[in-house]
């Protein structure tokens, strides 16, 4: 189901579209992220209930420029750092967790772009990107004997290459214009297809059954007979240093969604006990925000919302290092920084998925069973948080980072893959 329509206006800026004329602002693009994320929060717990789709999000997500963020001024963007990128998705994330982590892919591919200025598909897309266009995909695939195991075929045809197939964990698809699907050619090489979602044959299957993220759109897609044009085909390499650099944003991406939900928590919590809870039946005071319990709980979970933000920002900081490196030229500089980037995320993803599924617990400490009313729905807050942290397995994350410590070890924080 599409979501209720929302209304917004986003001041008096104006629209990405007008980026032909003078190229967007970061400032720009920033002041219009809180009315936009207001605008998003409202409905949100009702949405997940529902399963409503946040499509309209996504319009004024388009009508902001958000995408567009960072693309280098240079190519006629505003030139936003990784971190004016990071915190606008955390600052999402607060409004609705699903909306900030539908967006993963989009900037997945617009870190290439960036990185990549002279490469075909910032020459052919680019245009696309600033004029609010986004882009999604997905490569995983159900049933292979290893995750990462591709069966989807790219097929040459008397009448061209058809594209045949069904993929998982499509995040953003269903939202996208633009989606990225991994395939073996007829000579059993695994290449990347970069083709418009509403093309003939492309079936987005909003079939996602976990707990979490219920609106992410993260299910399957049908690729039947899906005609494919040659240069929307694609070498597929994760190893490269761009690869490398991209799969630990794509990690900060998700930190940074669980970082937002943390925020939701605390917001809603103290929203909450203002107009809601009472105090305890043995409490000496007068209301629940003057009990001091709740007020203890409050500021832990005020404190694991600091700590979330500011290891996340400082990931973000080292991911930025790690993209000026690539300018820079020297090649062992750029290598260090990629490693320092990806062991920055990983140490970040380990202590921050404790801090902040203890404070998406601690809500319903803060006035008994009546918080766990589904009137509420607090507890999308624990289940989208899980669900972001069980991507990729944080036991891996914290071992390799342990063999980093003592034996010097980089292969894993090398291989573009977990990081």
């Amino acid at each position: 189901m599409i979501s209720s329509p929302i209304a917004v206006d986003i001041a008096s800026l104006p629209p990405a579209g007008a980026a032909s004329e003078s190229p967007p602002r970061v400032a720009d693009i920033l002041a219009r992220v809180p009315a936009l994320a207001a605008e998003i929060a409202k409905g949100a717990a009702r949405r997940d209930q529902t399963r409503e789709l946040p499509f309209e999000a996504f319009r004024l997500i388009r009508e902001a420029g958000i995408g567009t963020l960072r693309i280098p001024a240079a190519l006629g963007g505003p030139g936003g750092t990784v971190e004016n990128y990071i915190d606008v998705i955390a600052r999402l994330a607060a409004a609705d967790s699903n909306v900030a982590h539908s967006l993963r892919s989009h900037f997945n591919f617009t870190e290439t772009l960036a990185l990549d200025p002279e490469g075909g598909k910032a020459r052919r897309y680019l245009d696309e990107v600033l004029a609010g266009k986004l882009f999604a995909g997905a490569h995983t695939e159900l049933g292979t004997a290893r995750p990462g195991d591709v069966t989807t075929r790219l097929t040459s045809t008397p009448a061209g290459w058809r594209l045949n197939g069904r993929k998982w964990y499509a995040t953003g698809t269903a939202f996208a214009d633009y989606a990225t699907f991994s395939a073996k050619n007829d000579a059993d090489e695994v290449v990347s297809v970069l083709i418009p979602v509403g093309r003939a044959g492309i079936a987005v299957l909003d079939d996602w059954d976990g707990m979490g993220q219920r609106l992410t759109a993260s299910g399957g897609v049908l690729l039947d007979d899906v005609e494919v044009f040659e240069d929307e085909i694609s070498a597929r390499a994760l190893d490269g240093r761009i690869g490398r650099h991209t799969s630990t944003l794509r990690q900060l991406h998700l930190a940074a969604s669980a970082a937002g939900a943390v925020r939701a928590v605390l917001n809603e919590g103290i929203a909450y006990v203002r107009d809601h809870a009472r105090p305890a039946a043995h409490s000496p005071a007068a209301s629940a925000r003057e009990d001091h319990f709740i007020q203890e709980l409050v500021g832990e979970i005020a404190a694991a919302s600091f700590a979330v933000d500011a290891l996340v920002a400082e990931s973000a900081r080292a991911l930025d290092r790690a993209a000026a490196a690539f300018a820079a030229g020297d090649e062992a500089v750029l290598d260090a920084a990629l490693v320092e980037s990806a062991l920055t995320t990983s140490r970040t993803q380990i202590v921050a998925s404790r801090l902040a599924l203890r404070a998406a617990e601690q809500i319903f400490d803060l006035g008994g069973a009546s918080t766990t009313s589904s009137k509420y729905n607090f507890d999308r807050h624990w289940r989208n948080i899980r669900t972001v942290f069980s991507h990729n397995p944080l036991l891996h994350k914290a071992r390799v980072v342990g063999d980093y410590y003592l034996n010097g070890t980089t292969t894993h924080l090398r291989e573009g893959k977990v990081f």
